[in-house]
């Protein structure tokens, strides 16, 4: 066999791979880059605005977080065929079934009025009434899963999740200097020293990166896709490969702010959208698109999640692949949900800026619970087999769990006694 016939052959291979991977793609890099919402959004352009380039370093350290975590309920779908809330319901009994699911319902649709708040702020910028944005949300949601196809909506959500990468050009255009971000962002440093404000805002990064809600719709989506043990491995890839993309696009817009608008009091993405327009035009218009974009893939994402639990626990049909009139329950859940979050947005004086920055905060707060409840859900080995949790990953879900634990009690301490860490 000569050289070019083994060039052809692996080519072959290769592509066979790549279009094996194309079928499998979906959840992993959906759920993460839908991680990248709008309270998201804010929170990074804060962060950029607040400290420049300085914490860039650790939303690098959120890469592997967010991968460990995220494939655990690849695998924990695969192999039982149960979405995350039924497993808990099934492992522990109903009362931390209930309290799981209690959580996951308050988080997710504090969580989806930030989504609305971020693309009703974006669209006002070009001159849209926020009662026509949430209108015109809810109906283009409606179209999204009334088709009766889980491979229909995957596939409109990922052209969302493309359009996310809009941030990395507008961070080129700002010209930052490379040599600053190398040294002031990749090098481990605490801005100011450990206070209040630097606890808030390491939380509300963690919070965005890591969501209760994440792990209630990757596992669910994993289930409704139909992803078996053999399709484990792709689909822990796919997770990897979402981890790094929400992480370098979270980069991007720190170094936009951070450059553009260091210094500056921003207290949401629309707000540093119409302060960077000022500046570059361009640049102020993909931040604002952005914003949208990420609300709406939030809002597809996470209003899914809560529906899929809710018919997991009572028992309905709970598919995207079932039509209205098969799944009733589960689609009355999707728009009842969808719709009172959506309708927040337009009560007058409504505190909205301190929500989006809180509900981070509060993510955070309940992730711990959730965690110990897939860390204990991987260990089963009667359920899991040969694809339970290794010491290893043990250790290091065992090591965020205090982390995020010890982040959480350094902020409160900081609270209570504000000259403690002064």
């Amino acid at each position: 066999m000569n050289f070019f016939s083994k060039l052809y052959y692996r080519l072959r291979k290769s592509w066979k791979a790549v279009q094996l991977y194309l079928v499998i793609a979906g959840p992993g890099l959906v759920v993460m880059i839908a991680d990248n919402d709008a309270g998201g959004i804010t929170t990074y352009a804060a962060t950029g605005a607040k400290y420049g380039y300085n914490l860039i370093w650790f939303l690098l350290i959120l890469i592997p977080v967010a991968y460990y975590v995220q494939e655990m309920t690849v695998r924990l779908g695969a192999v039982t065929k149960r979405g995350h809330a039924e497993a808990i319901f099934d492992g522990f009994g109903a009362f931390w079934g209930w309290f799981s699911l209690i959580d996951l319902m308050i988080v997710d649709w504090l969580t989806l009025v930030t989504e609305f708040i971020g693309m009703t702020a974006a669209l006002q910028i070009f001159g849209v009434p926020p009662w026509l944005t949430v209108v015109g949300v809810i109906a283009l949601m409606a179209m999204i899963v009334i088709h009766g196809r889980y491979w229909t909506w995957e596939k409109i959500a990922m052209l969302f999740c493309a359009l996310n990468l809009i941030y990395i050009p507008g961070a080129f255009m700002v010209h930052p200097s490379v040599s600053q971000i190398i040294g002031d962002g990749l090098i481990p440093n605490f801005p100011g020293g450990f206070n209040g404000q630097l606890f808030f805002f390491l939380m509300a990064n963690i919070g965005t990166t890591i969501a209760p809600w994440m792990l209630f719709f990757q596992q669910s989506s994993v289930v409704d896709k139909g992803l078996q043990e053999k399709d484990i491995p792709w689909g822990k890839f796919d997770t990897l490969l979402g981890s790094t993309l929400t992480i370098v696009v979270a980069i991007f817009i720190v170094i936009v702010t951070g450059t553009v608008l260091k210094g500056v009091e921003i207290d949401s993405a629309s707000q540093a959208a119409e302060h960077l327009m000022q500046s570059n035009h361009y640049v102020g218009t993909f931040m604002a698109i952005g914003l949208f974009d990420a609300g709406l893939l939030g809002a597809i994402c996470i209003s899914l999640a809560s529906s899929w639990a809710f018919g997991e626990i009572f028992g309905w049909a709970h598919s995207l692949n079932q039509k209205i009139k098969e799944a009733p329950w589960f689609y009355a859940s999707y728009f009842f949900t969808l719709i009172t979050a959506g309708l927040i947005v337009l009560i007058p004086n409504a505190p909205l800026v301190l929500i989006t920055l809180f509900v981070q905060v509060i993510a955070v707060t309940l992730l711990p619970a959730a965690l110990v409840f897939l860390i204990l859900l991987l260990n089963d080995k009667k359920h899991m087999g040969i694809y339970c949790n290794t010491l290893s990953q043990n250790l290091i879900g065992g090591f965020i769990v205090v982390s995020i634990v010890i982040l959480s009690t350094l902020y409160g301490v900081s609270v209570m006694f504000p000259t403690l860490f002064a």
